[in-house]
């Protein structure tokens, strides 16, 4: 009876600790969304697999955090004086798998590097009025 009754409590810890994941996760994602003009954003760079994620601006940059993730400051920041959009397109192959549905994918360069980001049809026209209201004198490519 005994061991049962330990058991039954190493579970029931268990299953606390998985509820406060969960419920850490779910405050942490509320917390990143709820602010101005968050939106989901699945980015990849060169070589590397999709990571799902939340970005927002500020000022002159695009701030990213992955989803699935414990860091409170930014995970990426994207300067938008270095970002070059290349092109846009739809999902390919596999592609359509590892973001969300009815994403287009924006083939940029940043700092010299491949950079891929999955968004919204909104949300890439907000990314590119973001990239088009840059201060004069700054060069600015959108696709």
């Amino acid at each position: 009876m005994d061991a049962a009754l330990l058991s039954l409590e190493v579970t029931a810890v268990l299953l606390g600790l998985l509820g406060l994941v969960v419920l850490l996760f779910l405050v942490r994602r509320r917390g990143l969304t709820r602010r101005l003009g968050a939106f989901d954003c699945s980015a990849r760079r060169e070589g590397r697999r999709w990571v799902l994620g939340v970005a927002g601006f500020r000022g002159d940059h695009m701030v990213w955090h992955r989803v699935f993730g414990v860091d409170v400051g930014a995970g990426r920041t994207w300067d938008r004086h270095a970002v070059e959009v290349l092109r846009r397109r739809r999902p390919q192959g596999s592609e359509a798998f590892a973001v969300l549905p009815d994403a287009v994918v924006v083939e940029c360069h940043h700092d010299g590097e491949r950079l891929d980001l999955a968004m919204s049809e909104e949300a890439y026209t907000a990314f590119a009025s973001w990239l088009e209201s840059a201060p004069p004198g700054f060069r600015v490519d959108v696709a």
